[in-house]
């Protein structure tokens, strides 16, 4: 197994100044301002040596570039917020958020209260500082989320509802603090959109299949395409940290077309349908770390467009790493796809824990012959896992069933250095079919007390098995 960064992006992401494991941490600079140094591990008489997989993976963190913002405040209350929790502050925090960015920048802060909002829009500059003891309430009538926005929808571009938090074309933004934004989504609004969702969907691949223009793919009022909770759009430089973020209509956090995205400290939490946690689409320099996650649909799940509008976009989602995060409930840990058209290289998820008998799989990768897409290099190590109620390695190339003229590309996928108390099965593998197969995927140093269900692999290559126990019993493949 590789574990690598290819040669180009390794020479690309030097070329960027990623050997600087500050700037993890740090403020962000302008490219190419970094100064030459030696990311941990590399080199020195005092470094240990590391594996390769943690050289790449450090390389990715040391590339990430943070933002920083200048030391000012402006507290929403002063641009007339209420935090009564029956107050409407859409306004004020427009007035608030405008102010911040045309002094240059600095921190909108959300003092102790509640305050019901519609949608927030960030500008450049700004960091979106929720207090400890504040909470951003999100109004539950849908048209505080109008007029419509650019946006993307299970991985097709469209007009929708405004993101509850949304940016589009900025640079340096935030959320940031130990508040909680609570999008107020229950079976009586918002979910139960489920119900009423297909219609509006089939219209919107028939629109990105006949190739109309974004413009006027218009939905918003009248139509059941649920926004999602966080979604930065065409936004380099973001910062989510330290906040709770509950109760989502739909996907929590969806940062889309960015570049140096740090996702860090964050606790998320819902139990309806398509909630899933963290989704990075067709970003690049990713950190996600120290995240808790306890979600209705998959924990963390990394995308890149869908079908025929992956296709005409065309931008994969790259370079990313997973650390130090913890999973409960949820269809898959470490997702890929199914919104994987773009295509996915380069992650490494290391030191997570997983403990949930509703957590359907450890490292889930799910697309067919219409998504089309590849998954390359993809690295799940140094797990503890109590209890996961599904296998380790669920791969399904015949998702939903649908099938196209795009066979995926599902090569190197990895899963290493796990110890396991009970599964529902070790591997689980479907290529798209006998002439499309996954090709290598290897379980390198597993071990396992108890699993329950029988392993299977149909349409695969090379399926390497090795240093593999349950209950003390080698397992072959």
């Amino acid at each position: 197994m590789s574990h690598e960064i290819d040669r180009r992006n390794l020479l690309r992401l030097g070329a960027l100044g990623l050997a600087v494991p500050a700037l993890a941490t740090g403020a962000m600079l302008p490219r190419g301002d970094d100064p030459p140094q030696t990311p941990p591990g590399l080199g020195g008489a005092s470094s240990p040596p590391k594996p390769p997989w943690d050289l790449a993976a450090d390389l990715i963190v040391a590339s990430v570039r943070r933002p920083w913002f200048p030391p000012r405040n402006f507290d929403v209350t002063h641009f007339g917020a209420v935090g009564d929790g029956t107050t409407m502050n859409t306004a004020a925090f427009a007035a608030a958020i405008a102010a911040c960015n045309r002094a240059g920048g600095g921190h909108v802060i959300v003092p102790p209260g509640s305050f019901l909002t519609g949608a927030i829009h960030l500008l450049s500059n700004v960091d979106l500082h929720v207090s400890s003891g504040a909470t951003i309430l999100f109004s539950q009538d849908p048209n505080d989320f109008l007029p419509v926005v650019f946006t993307r929808w299970q991985g097709i571009e469209l007009m929708n509802y405004s993101p509850f938090v949304y940016s589009y074309g900025q640079r340096n933004i935030a959320v940031t603090g130990q508040g909680t934004l609570n999008g107020q989504a229950d079976d009586n609004h918002w979910w139960n959109w489920k119900n009423l969702e297909t219609n509006d969907f089939d219209t919107l691949e028939t629109m990105a299949d006949d190739n109309v223009p974004v413009s006027q793919r218009v939905f918003g009022a009248g139509h059941f395409l649920p926004p999602q909770m966080v979604q930065p759009f065409l936004t380099d430089g973001v910062l989510l940290e330290g906040v709770t973020v509950i109760n989502s209509p739909f996907w929590h956090l969806n940062p889309n077309l960015c570049n140096d995205v740090i996702v860090d400290g964050l606790t998320i939490s819902s139990t309806g349908p398509n909630t899933d946690g963290c989704d990075p689409e067709s970003c690049n320099r990713v950190l996600v770390q120290n995240v808790t996650y306890d979600t209705g649909d998959d924990c963390m799940a990394i995308k890149s467009g869908r079908d025929a509008d992956g296709r005409r976009v065309n931008v994969p989602c790259t370079n990313l790493v997973i650390q130090n995060c913890n999973f409960a409930n949820g269809h898959g840990g470490i997702t890929v796809g199914s919104e994987m058209t773009g295509g996915v290289k380069n992650v490494y998820a290391r030191d997570l824990t997983m403990n949930s008998a509703n957590l359907q799989a450890g490292h889930r990768i799910k697309t067919n012959t219409l998504r089309g897409g590849y998954a390359i290099n993809t690295n799940v190590y140094r797990v503890t896992a109590g209890t996961v109620g599904g296998p380790l390695l669920l791969i399904v190339g015949n998702y939903d069933g649908q099938t196209g003229d795009f066979p995926p590309d599902l090569t190197d996928i990895n899963l290493f250095d796990w110890t396991v108390d009970d599964c529902e099965g070790i591997w689980s593998i479907v290529g798209a079919s006998a002439s499309d197969p996954v090709g290598t995927a290897t379980l390198d140093d597993l071990t396992i007390t108890t699993s329950t269900v029988a392993n299977s692999a149909e349409y695969i290559s090379n399926l390497v098995v090795k240093d593999v126990t349950v209950g003390g019993v080698p397992v072959t493949s």
